[in-house]
């Protein structure tokens, strides 16, 4: 809905244009010789309550519509289709005010042929509603621009909030300990593993510092990450999971809210592979569904928990949840699912650029 100070200021503009109005129609009356200027303001007045009350019964109606606003032809399409309304409804109506109040003050309101009439007025009207829904359409596009930025600066917020958090309380330090920890242990035992899973883990760290300075990543950057990071997990758990990359190419180049996929892979690990002896198989899947990005990650043992995060209640999917919000409303959102007869799935969905 537009703002207080949007529709005050289109409510000043509005009646300004139409006291414009009766002032032009009092001078040329006074002109041409007229001695009754309560005929001009009559004239002009019946015309703006009019069209006012028409405007008024098609922003109502057509408010639903502003969505649009992104798709100017479609936006006007739908406005277009309110034409008809002024056609046949604001020449028999101002008229029939006209008529009335002549004949209140006991003299007869003279004007051209009706077929004349009908013709001249709807041509005007049909002028001044294009004037005003461009002039609607540009508010509209304005108020969409100036949510577009308030929305950046909250992703930017949050963004620097959710890279502060995932530094001190994610990354640090149960994550570190743990794979400094399982290369200190096949140190001993495969030199070249160990070197293998440090290179990896330099790799993990170096991608979150450089993903962490934008709001945004492509798929493919976000997959670095999150391999990089599994396959560390991976010798942590030698033997316990089994991860599937299913990830169709056109999505690689799709932007998410940077450092997204991670930190849901990384609620797997945590909440249940580190708590099942068995082996835990994982699915990472990407794929479009109706026009939007439908990210998921599932495990075959996880358990939701009331709350709606596997074990605790997830500062990381709330956070995410909220970035979301910031950066498309509610085209992009986070849903939690549990599997039958046990597994969580976790998909992301946002929209694709068009």
């Amino acid at each position: 809905m537009p703002s207080r100070r949007t529709m005050l200021v289109a409510g000043i503009a509005w009646l300004l244009f139409w006291t414009l109005m009766v002032l032009v129609a009092v001078e040329d009356y006074r002109r041409d010789g007229g001695s009754a200027p309560w005929q001009p303001v009559l004239w002009e007045t019946s015309s703006a309550l009019v069209a006012t009350c028409l405007f008024v019964i098609q922003r109502r109606f057509s408010a639903q519509h502003d969505v649009l606003v992104a798709t100017p032809w479609r936006w006007f399409g739908q406005q277009a289709r309110w034409l008809p309304l002024y056609w046949f409804g604001f020449t028999p109506i101002v008229f029939a005010l006209r008529h009335a109040v002549y004949a209140l003050a006991g003299e007869r309101y003279e004007h051209e042929a009706w077929a004349e009439v009908f013709v001249y007025e709807a041509l005007k009207i049909s002028l001044f509603f294009g004037i005003f829904t461009t002039i609607g359409f540009g508010l509209l596009s304005y108020r969409e621009m100036m949510k577009e930025r308030v929305r950046a600066e909250q992703a930017g917020a949050l963004l620097r909030e959710a890279q502060l958090e995932r530094l001190t309380r994610q990354m640090q330090p149960h994550f570190l300990f743990n794979a400094l920890n399982t290369i200190s242990s096949l140190m001993h035992t495969d030199v070249a593993r160990a070197d293998a899973t440090l290179v990896r883990l330099a790799d993990v760290l170096r991608a979150t510092l450089a993903l962490g300075d934008k709001p945004q990543a492509s798929l493919d950057d976000e997959l670095r990450l999150a391999q990089g990071y599994a396959a560390v997990m991976q010798e942590r758990f030698d033997g316990r999971v089994t991860l599937t990359w299913a990830i169709e190419p056109a999505a690689l180049t799709v932007r998410l809210p940077a450092i997204s996929l991670q930190p849901l892979l990384e609620n797997v690990f945590k909440h249940t592979v580190a708590h099942r002896r068995a082996s835990t198989a994982i699915r990472v899947e990407a794929r479009f569904v109706d026009g939007a990005l439908h990210l998921s990650i599932e495990d075959d043992g996880g358990v939701l928990a009331p709350s709606g995060t596997p074990g605790t209640p997830g500062i990381t999917v709330v956070n995410l949840r909220t970035r979301l919000a910031a950066l498309h409303g509610e085209r992009a959102g986070l849903a939690l699912h549990a599997l039958q007869p046990a597994g969580v799935r976790a998909e992301l969905r946002v929209p694709c650029a068009s």
